[in-house]
């Protein structure tokens, strides 16, 4: 697993795309595209783009880990 860039929930971007989810959870850039396509990610399509709102993300990867972050 790669380690992730950011060391805080503070430092992401109100959106995230699927190159940053990939890097803030330390996995590759294809599994952050496969991620923001997986059923049950709280995706926002923005035209042809699909992101991810930061707190929605923070809420899934809390639900995911048990509550760790």
């Amino acid at each position: 697993m790669k380690n992730s860039i950011y060391k805080d929930y503070a430092e992401l971007p109100l959106f995230l795309n699927a190159d940053t989810a990939a890097k803030t959870l330390g996995v590759s850039p294809a599994s952050g595209y496969e991620l923001l396509h997986e059923n049950g990610f709280p995706t926002l399509r923005l035209g042809s783009r699909i992101v991810v709102l930061k707190e929605g993300f923070i809420r899934w990867v809390e639900e995911h880990t048990g509550g760790a972050g």
